[in-house]
């Protein structure tokens, strides 16, 4: 990124590629031109001065567009639309589910988007610029950003199902800690991705449901798959958060099965000596009076009685069918 906070600035050539453009030649910019697309880090003083005094674009764009908290949504201003879409977060060494935000305002003859972190779905349309492959007009570009931004979630909820089943097929064998840890975060991942996605699919609706002029009933169409295949990952994501759901649930009875089996066996054995206690503390009083104090065999005929009794007990357990 250059240091006046200006990702790119491309210019389209109708033809599938495009003319990047300066800081500088940007200022001078007009409509006869042709359609003009730039990306600003939001941040940037560079990027609010633009913006704001030469894009000549609503206030209440400019205003989204230098937020710096959003959530998805679309609002059709006149002729042109204002959009907030998530991604997921693909960049090395980040969590996916830490989703990328970018906000674009998107006319027939300009389009701008901001961002503080890079998106690999922007990067992408660039490449398909420099191989004459890009889209050549507004709705092109606004269904190629979506279909891109869109599929490549599709890696990353793959990943939590199977994660999801890794840990269904495990929790048959243990409920150790590591399998809780990671039904967490999974949970975690799943909800923090639907948090997002849910009202990016009440954004993506509104783009064929509303009218504008530059989005033909074939754009309309298109968008409308794309918006059903992130429904479809929505759909996914509450799948994947019932079955670890239910996953938690079965490790909780098991560990509950596991406590209720060792209570049962202290409850057996203290059923056991409790009595045998009970007599080993009324013979171990210092009073006068015990039995068999002065017999040198009294402790032998003592212990022979509580082993006797203890394996009655344990006999009278099993015939009433508590052991």
């Amino acid at each position: 990124m250059d240091i006046n906070g200006l990702s790119h600035a491309v210019l389209l050539d109708k033809n599938g590629g495009a003319k990047s453009l300066s800081y500088d030649e940007i200022q001078n910019y007009t409509k006869s031109m042709g359609l003009l697309w730039v990306h600003f880090d939001y941040s940037s003083k560079e990027a609010v001065d633009w913006i704001t005094n030469r894009s000549g674009i609503d206030e209440v764009a400019v205003d989204a567009l230098l937020t710096s908290e959003t959530r998805p949504r679309t609002t059709i201003l006149d002729n042109s639309i204002l959009l907030a879409l998530r991604g997921v977060n693909l960049n090395a060494n980040s969590d996916p589910e830490d989703m990328i935000s970018i906000r674009l305002y998107i006319s027939k003859d300009l389009i701008v988007s901001t961002k503080k972190r890079d998106l690999l779905s922007v990067k992408d349309i660039l490449n398909s610029f420099e191989k004459n492959r890009g889209p050549q007009n507004s709705s092109e570009f606004l269904i190629e950003l979506t279909d891109r931004l869109t599929s490549r979630m599709e890696g990353t909820i793959d990943s939590l199902h199977d994660r999801a089943s890794e840990i269904e097929e495990m929790i048959i064998e243990s409920s150790n800690l590591f399998v809780r840890t990671e039904i967490s975060k999974i949970r975690r991942e799943a909800i923090s991705l639907r948090r997002y996605l849910s009202p990016q699919k009440e954004a993506m609706h509104r783009l064929y449901s509303d009218k504008v002029s530059w989005l033909s009933e074939h754009d309309k169409v298109q968008l409308r798959e794309i918006t059903d295949q992130l429904i479809r990952y929505v759909e996914e994501l509450d799948s994947i958060n019932d079955k670890v759901t239910l996953i938690q649930e079965e490790i909780l009875s098991k560990i509950s099965e596991q406590m209720n089996q060792r209570m049962y066996v202290l409850s057996i054995i203290s059923a056991i000596f409790l009595p045998l206690g009970f007599l080993t503390g009324l013979f171990g009083i210092n009073v006068g009076g015990l039995p068999g104090t002065e017999n040198k065999d009294a402790f032998m005929f003592f212990t022979v009685a509580l082993s006797a009794m203890g394996v009655g007990l344990f006999y009278l357990l099993k015939r009433s069918k508590w052991i």
